[in-house]
């Protein structure tokens, strides 16, 4: 009996082994099992279903569990259908044996090429992760091929043990109408809180992009995410930046960007998708920037563009915790030729840090300083800046060109752009007329002191001359006084003043007050002063020599001697003016010519066009207000002929004259003082019964029509403006 018993006990253990051998290597298949994996799912989600061909069954002796595989199955999500390649879990044994609780320890599946949208919408009734959910909304095509591995914990739960590797092809992501990343192929290994993206190619817009690594690691509900991104020859057109809100960032209108990129960078993303410490580095080569020129600078570069291009760029940018670096150089195509440029900036939190250097091959000028760039020769420009809460400040803005040079330094600029302060201008160069200038602006407690050796004005007087409002400049925000001790001063080519001394009171960008004293290489004196009460503004100048600034007017020719008197007030932005000018030649002045050729008084024509002809005393009363110059009297004496006259101008538009001429006032008076016959010829007083010319001037400036009546009786105002002037000499 005995015997009996150990043979059916080893038998029963070798029927036991080979059992175990043959569940441990070959298996067995089943549809048994089907339904029970089946509820494992239902109970992930009541909607998704699970359709199982025959599983096979292998028994791992060691775990006490079993592996159950099947090949071909599908999961339906609500009518979406995930097909897998294959499909296999790891089940307690035990629980099958007490057919109690159905324990699933783990699975694994692999899928065919599958639609993307609907392997996420899956994917996340195993891993619920909110960003899932706004990965699904963005995806509107692709293809999925994937290894997934799922771990559960004892009691069959599915935990944060997990894995998932795989290919995406093909794939579209749509942020908005604006924003869209197409063709999107890429490797992917996904375990617990560790996200990886290898190989990765994709469309921006059209654009292309490449990264070979881009890793997510999940530390205390955050992910630090890093990675490296490239691009090639990348075009960006004007729509597109339009689009990404390039040009109103800037405050320019570009047309076209054509670059390349190589860039690492790292951040923390926090749950509500917040990106923190974000570190980036960028290798950029900017091929070409073509920028629209809006800019009013064409005084300043006489051949620029009408499109801007930066050409050639090589840029290093470097951003850490809201510190952002900017270095580069490249070609600047302003003109015909290049310039070369270099920069640098450095941004942390509000203060921003600017060097540049630009090497001008190109015309320039800088006409208010008469300065003309040498066409053979290279003009360099080094600006060191820093703008802090809206403001800023130029530490260094130097010019050097050969011998010349120009330097600002401390130039503080408010947000509007107006000079807040600066510490000292200089100037050290020769200008067109080979004038030497040198002078230097330097503050001091009083203000700021314009002193040096010379400086030509020439420039500075012409656009006064032709600027709407002489006075105000706009350019500054406080107040200003500036004090002047300047040894030489250039009027233009021909007149030279010395020792300039005075001071000048700027008061809300308006000349509140204004004391200047200079004289002639003769000696001869010039004052111009302008005194402000808070109501009324005095303006007066006097000068020994008025030729260089009749000379200024160029319809006047021939001028010649004479002394020069101005007295101006200004009310409410309409001035009162009067202009005398005594003592003094006219050799030339074109409407003079034609009233004189008109009246047949070639004489006096013949005169004005050879030694020119004189008069004693030059009078203008005049009104201005806007565009508008009312005249309401210009009287004028001489030997040789009288004028007087009345009427409008309105600046670069119209032209209304009127007046009155006389021919030979001093032989009418020579021939009035005649006892008798002096009565009977032309009278008791001076100018009675003389005849003269009376004339219309009306038109464009450039097309004046000018009409003579050469026969006419003085008339009253004539005679007594006349004798009033005869009666002062």
């Amino acid at each position: 009996m005995k015997k009996i018993i150990i043979r059916l006990f080893v038998l029963s253990s070798i029927l036991v082994i080979i059992s175990i051998t043959y569940l441990s290597t070959v298996g067995i298949e089943t549809d048994r099992l089907n339904k029970r994996i089946s509820k494992v799912f239902k109970k992930l989600d009541k909607n998704l279903d699970i359709e199982l061909n025959k599983v096979s069954v292998i028994l791992n002796p060691l775990t006490f569990s079993l592996k159950a595989k099947t090949i071909g199955a599908n999961l339906n999500y609500r009518g979406k259908i995930l097909q897998l390649e294959q499909i296999g879990a790891d089940i307690s044994l035990l629980s099958v044996i007490k057919k109690e609780k159905f324990i699933l320890t783990g699975l694994n599946a692999s899928t065919k090429s599958v639609n993307l949208k609907n392997s996420i919408s899956i994917i996340r009734l195993f891993k619920n992760d909110p960003k899932l959910f706004v990965l699904e909304q963005f995806i509107k095509n692709g293809y999925l091929i994937a290894n997934i591995k799922f771990k559960f914990d004892e009691k069959g739960k599915f935990g944060n043990n997990y894995k998932l590797d795989g290919i995406i092809k093909n794939g579209t992501l749509r942020f908005s109408d604006k924003y869209e990343l197409d063709k999107i192929d890429l490797k992917f290994n996904f375990k617990q809180n560790l996200y990886q993206f290898e190989d990765l190619k994709f469309l921006f817009n059209g654009k292309k992009i490449y990264s070979n690594e881009i890793t997510a690691q999940k530390q205390n509900n955050k992910f630090s995410v890093s990675g490296k991104i490239e691009n090639k020859d990348t075009i960006i057109n004007k729509k597109e930046i339009n689009d990404l809100i390039i040009s109103k960032n800037f405050g320019l209108e570009i047309n076209e960007i054509n670059f390349n990129s190589k860039n690492n960078f790292n951040f923390q993303l926090d749950k509500n998708f917040k990106i923190n410490n974000l570190n980036y580095n960028s290798d950029i080569v900017l091929n070409d920037l073509k920028i629209k020129n809006s800019f009013k600078i064409k005084k300043f570069f006489p051949k620029i563009k009408k499109e801007l291009i930066l050409r050639d760029h090589k840029i290093k940018l470097n951003y850490k915790k809201n510190d952002l670096k900017i270095s580069g150089s490249g070609k600047m195509m302003l003109q015909n030729a290049p310039d070369k440029i270099e920069y640098k900036l450095t941004k942390n939190k509000d203060v921003n840090n600017y060097n540049a250097k630009v090497i001008f091959k190109n015309q320039i000028n800088l006409q208010f300083l008469n300065y003309e760039k040498d066409k053979n020769s290279d003009l360099e420009i080094n600006i060191k800046a820093q703008s802090k809460n809206n403001k800023k400040i130029f530490e260094e803005i130097l010019l050097k060109e050969k011998n010349n040079s120009i330097s600002v330094k401390n130039l503080s600029l408010s947000s509007k752009n107006q000079i807040e302060d600066f510490l000292s201008l200089k100037v050290d160069f020769l200008d067109k007329n080979n004038f030497k200038n040198k002078i230097q602006v330097i503050k001091n407690r009083k203000g700021y002191l314009v002193s040096g050796e010379s400086f030509n004005i020439d420039r500075i007087i012409e656009t006064l001359l032709n600027s709407d409002d002489k006075n105000k400049l706009s350019i500054f925000k406080r107040d200003l006084r500036f004090n002047f001790d300047v040894k030489k001063i250039y009027l233009d080519k021909e007149n030279i003043i010395k020792d300039l001394k005075g001071y000048l009171f700027l008061q809300k960008n308006k000349i509140s007050e204004l004391n200047l004293v200079s004289k002639f290489t003769n000696e001869k004196k010039i004052t111009f002063t302008i005194k402000n009460n808070g109501e009324k503004q005095i303006t007066t100048i006097f000068t020994d020599k008025a030729k260089p600034l009749v000379d200024r007017y160029k319809f006047i020719k021939g001028f010649s001697e004479g002394s020069l008197d101005f007295y101006s007030v200004e009310n409410n932005d309409e001035s009162n003016s009067t202009l005398r000018i005594y003592d003094f030649k006219l050799k030339e002045l074109p409407v003079l010519t034609k009233i004189l050729t008109l009246a047949s008084l070639q004489g006096i024509a013949d005169l004005l066009s050879g030694e020119g002809i004189r008069f004693n005393e030059f009078e203008m009363k005049f009104a201005n207000k806007g565009e508008m110059m009312n005249i309401e009297e210009i009287y004028a004496i001489g030997p040789a002929i009288s004028i007087l006259m009345n009427g409008y101008i309105k600046k670069n538009k119209l032209i209304s004259l009127r007046g009155t001429l006389v021919p030979a006032t001093t032989i009418n008076k020579s021939i009035g003082s005649i006892p008798i016959l002096g009565e009977i010829l032309v009278g008791k007083k001076i100018g009675e019964g003389v005849f003269g010319v009376s004339f219309k001037i009306k038109g464009p400036p450039k097309n004046l029509e000018t009409s003579v009546n050469p026969i006419k009786t003085l008339t009253p105002r004539f005679i007594t403006r006349t004798l009033e002037k005869i009666k002062k000499n």
